[in-house]
């Protein structure tokens, strides 16, 4: 299923405010789509990309699967977030990410 326009405006636009209220660290939060997927990556201080996670658009702008980036595979896992559930908020799959690769 195709991402919406409008959903990808939105994506983009709640996940640079969460970025700034709660990853400082990060500079940007870019995003690069495949459908059904959004991928996003981080830029950190000194301007490199971090592949965070991929996000699997199920419909909703408030629902969505996710996968965490494995650095050491090159590839996307399908994960649990710490609410305990395979799909959640875009903003829950940012803390989870962000968690794991910034140390907090």
């Amino acid at each position: 299923m195709p991402i919406p326009e409008t959903t990808r405006h939105g994506l983009a636009r709640r996940l640079e405010q969460h970025r700034r209220q709660h990853w400082p660290n990060l500079i940007e939060v870019t995003l690069r789509y495949r459908t059904p997927f959004a991928y996003v990556n981080g830029i950190d201080a000194d301007g490199d990309p971090l592949p965070l996670c991929r996000l699997r658009y199920l419909g909703s702008p408030n629902e969505w699967g996710f996968a965490i980036y494995l650095a050491s595979r090159d590839s996307y896992e399908d994960s649990i977030l710490p609410t305990g559930s395979f799909t959640g908020t875009p903003e829950d799959a940012l803390d989870c990410a962000c968690g794991l690769y910034l140390n907090h």
